[in-house]
């Protein structure tokens, strides 16, 4: 099996939970050091630590500028459903915040925006930006509320064609960054489909039997596992975005919750699960194995910076949340060791990193490390993951 061959930094002098309530009390102090004031990182982190002291402290800054970002109805990004997370959990400690988490909760479950339904672009369709991210913000928070039926009937429309023609990228031609997606539809589980998938699974599962829904998680779980390769690590992996083409010729370090096997395999598991569907959720649940038994931490975590190496969306915290939801819908056992595996690594190397050179957003700062170690590691309440389209 690979393993990490790099030299552990030294053994933390406080456990996870105390390194959560330290960073708490110090960025209240200082909350200009970065990220987004509208993401729900800190009062994530807040509602998982449930410290009488630091929890109320943080949550009460970051409440004072909540809300004052860009007003587009995005989960992260700065967009108003992060907004609404932050609210609904920091009301659990500050009741207070509850009134205006309602009247934000009652206007981003209103009438959806005008979402384009061809020619689209990230924010039409996706989990960071787009509805999908909406959707699954207000299914998390709002367990007693109805799914918002035009949010679901949308995300189902863009599905309704077999080779999910509405979902190619039409706004990137002249994209200094994303003119690789133009005509392309995304995979992945931050801009693609199995972050669709999830929203669409979440909504399943809440409104019972749907032929539409249903329907559309069919087409979708079918068109991702045709992108599916096995790499020449012997990962069954998926490309950045598809139709398929022939395989790379090298193995993609990506393997991450935002792209790759770990973020797809688990939207593909959780999707066949909720449709009784034994024989894609064992297809799903083989893929991760094969990430789970060839996984290398010296080559699939890279980057400039600790969110890129140990955070959610790109580096070790993020598998490890897709790690543990495998081990505990699944049973799977190779989920169980790279679990423990990935909770050594981020252990081992969180007391080596400043708690200053992180920002405080949930995908890429240590709100979402701290968040997914108390979770996989130590029990703490899992109701914010579907913010990563996990449960």
């Amino acid at each position: 099996m690979p393993h990490d061959t790099e030299a552990p930094a030294a053994p933390a002098d406080e456990d996870v939970h105390g390194l959560a309530v330290r960073y708490l009390l110090e960025w209240a102090e200082a909350p200009e050091r970065g990220g987004h004031r509208c993401d729900p990182g800190i009062p994530v982190l807040a509602h998982l630590v449930a410290d009488d002291r630091a929890a109320p402290a943080a949550v009460a800054v970051w409440s004072r500028t909540a809300g004052r970002g860009p007003s587009h109805p995005a989960l992260y990004d700065g967009g108003l459903a992060g907004t609404f997370v932050g609210l609904r959990l920091g009301a659990r400690v500050h009741p207070g915040l509850g009134a205006a988490a309602d009247r934000l909760g009652a206007h981003l479950a209103g009438r959806p925006p005008r979402y384009r339904t061809r020619e689209v672009a990230f924010p039409d369709y996706d989990l960071i930006s787009g509805p999908s991210g909406l959707l699954l913000a207000l299914c998390a928070t709002e367990p007693e509320l109805p799914v918002p039926r035009p949010l679901a009937a949308h995300l189902a429309l863009l599905c309704d064609e077999e080779e999910l023609g509405r979902l190619r990228a039409g706004q990137y031609g002249d994209h200094p960054m994303l003119a690789w997606m133009q005509g392309r539809i995304n995979t992945g589980m931050g801009h693609g489909v199995a972050g669709l998938v999830t929203a669409l699974t979440t909504a399943l599962r809440r409104t019972g039997p749907d032929p539409d829904l249903a329907g559309a998680l069919r087409r979708t779980t079918r068109w991702l596992i045709h992108q599916a390769y096995d790499d020449e690590r012997g990962i069954r992996s998926w490309p950045g975005a598809g139709p398929a083409e022939p395989p790379p010729a090298e193995a993609n370090p990506r393997q991450a919750w935002c792209y790759g096997t770990p973020g797809v395999a688990w939207a593909l598991w959780d999707a066949a699960d909720a449709l009784g569907d034994g024989a894609a959720a064992d297809w799903a649940a083989t893929a991760f194995t094969t990430l789970a038994e060839h996984y290398d931490e010296t080559f699939h975590l890279f980057g400039d910076t600790p969110g890129d190496r140990l955070g959610l969306c790109h580096g070790a915290a993020g598998v490890l949340a897709v790690a543990d939801a495998f081990e505990r819908h699944a049973r799977l056992p190779a989920a169980s060791a790279l679990k423990e595996r990935l909770v050594g690594h981020l252990t081992a190397r969180l007391s080596g990193q400043p708690l200053a050179e992180w920002p405080a957003d949930l995908l890429t700062g240590l709100p979402g490390v701290l968040a997914a170690l108390l979770t996989a590691a130590h029990g703490a309440p899992r109701g914010w993951l579907p913010c990563l389209g996990l449960r």
